[in-house]
């Protein structure tokens, strides 16, 4: 098994990445509203950090949160699911968009793996 984690900043598009888990048989993921370094340095306005001046014009006042998914997978629905968030949100590359991590999970109870 694994937990596949997505931050991102397109808060908007998080219903349409659960419709694709949904599709590929994914039944269950977590949602939280997070925040990363870069907006609370901003609150805080600290201005002397090298290099935060120009990272203040890339932080959009509009969406002082991102959303953090997490959801464990059986290895077989892993790709699938890295690909449902790739429709879902494009090039994860491009600036602003989010990351997304895969890590190994060791123990899980509770909760339900796919909706099959």
């Amino acid at each position: 098994m694994k937990l596949l984690v997505i931050v991102t900043n397109e808060r908007e598009k998080v219903g349409e990445i659960f419709k694709e888990f949904v599709e590929i048989g994914v039944g269950g993921a977590t949602a939280i509203d997070t925040q990363g370094m870069a907006r609370i340095l901003y609150d805080k306005n600290v201005d002397n950090i090298p290099l935060f001046g120009s990272l203040k014009m890339l932080i959009d006042d509009k969406y002082p949160f991102n959303k953090t998914i997490f959801v464990v997978l059986d290895d077989e629905l892993v790709k699938p699911a890295i690909q449902a968030v790739k429709r879902a949100l494009g090039d994860m590359n491009k600036p602003n968009v989010g990351i997304l991590f895969v890590l190994p999970v060791e123990y899980v109870e509770g909760g339900s793996l796919s909706s099959s």
